[in-house]
């Protein structure tokens, strides 16, 4: 399959070139606040040597708890995302949950991610494809790493071979994900680039009941396993006060730790693709 190469904005993403980021709070919960959190994304990015691409989800339409914030909505959200990325000066990338919404997000965004619950549901593929624009699929924690090779199959169907992976763990009985690394290794051997979720990867799936829990603690060391293993980029949630965070607050990334993380699998991509 060789290695392939995804064009996103000005930079070129694969498993053979330098290691990218995608960053950002896990729903926009203001203007304001995602604005702001992109653009000091983007100076600790640029000062740790590291591409970025923004993400924030406008909605998070599978919440535990039916009180939980799931976001701003579709329209609000896009005027925010089509901000950051002229203000910013960044790719920025959002995800779907209805085949419906697929075009829309495509005029603002230049990748559109599909959520790892939702990875197999065929007509959502196939209308992310239809857009032209990147894909970036998260596994989902109910599928094998070769499952993998049946979704690219579906989105390619539409004439887009422009397809991201995106490891987050897989169910480990109840409440519970584990990372499996030999994953990343399986899913590269399709060609296309793999993600590694870094903190999606040490949630607990409801494990407060209404909401989910995470061991946030295991983030480095996992992400730096990940990375040992020659993959294309990092995803990473990212808050400046992740207790205040409205959605996954146990595992997202405080922002002042950001550029500790970046110079270390920096330094270890490095390494690795020499």
């Amino acid at each position: 399959m060789g290695n392939k190469k995804i064009k996103v904005g000005k930079y070129s993403v694969g498993n053979t070139g330098g290691i990218i980021l995608i960053a950002g709070p896990c729903v926009i919960e203001s203007e304001l606040m995602a604005l702001t959190l992109a653009k000091k994304i983007k100076l600790i990015a640029s000062q740790a040597g590291v591409p970025f691409i923004f993400k924030a989800s406008f909605d998070k339409a599978n919440r535990s708890a039916i009180k939980s914030f799931r976001g701003i909505g579709l329209s609000e959200g896009l005027e925010v995302l089509k901000e950051i990325r002229l203000k910013v000066g960044v790719p920025v990338l959002t995800d779907i949950h209805e085949p419906c919404q697929a075009e829309k997000v495509a005029d603002t965004v230049d990748i559109i991610q599909i959520p790892a619950f939702l990875s197999r549901q065929t007509d959502l593929l196939i209308a992310a494809g239809r857009t032209g624009i990147p894909v970036n699929v998260k596994k989902g924690q109910f599928l094998s790493p070769w499952d993998m090779s049946n979704v690219i199959d579906k989105i390619r169907s539409t004439g887009n071979d422009k397809v991201l992976l995106t490891e987050r763990g897989s169910m480990f009985g109840y409440n519970n994900l584990v990372v499996d690394i030999r994953g990343l290794a399986v899913m590269k051997k399709t060609g296309y680039p793999v993600i590694y979720d870094a903190t999606h990867s040490t949630q607990l799936p409801g494990g407060n009941k209404t909401s989910s829990g995470g061991q946030r603690e295991f983030m480095p060391d996992l992400t730096r396993a990940a990375v040992a293993v020659g993959i294309a980029g990092v995803f990473m949630e990212v808050h400046e006060n992740p207790g205040k965070a409205l959605s996954d607050s146990s595992t997202v990334w405080p922002l002042h730790k950001l550029y500790g993380i970046l110079k270390t699998i920096k330094r270890i991509d490095k390494v690795i693709k020499a």
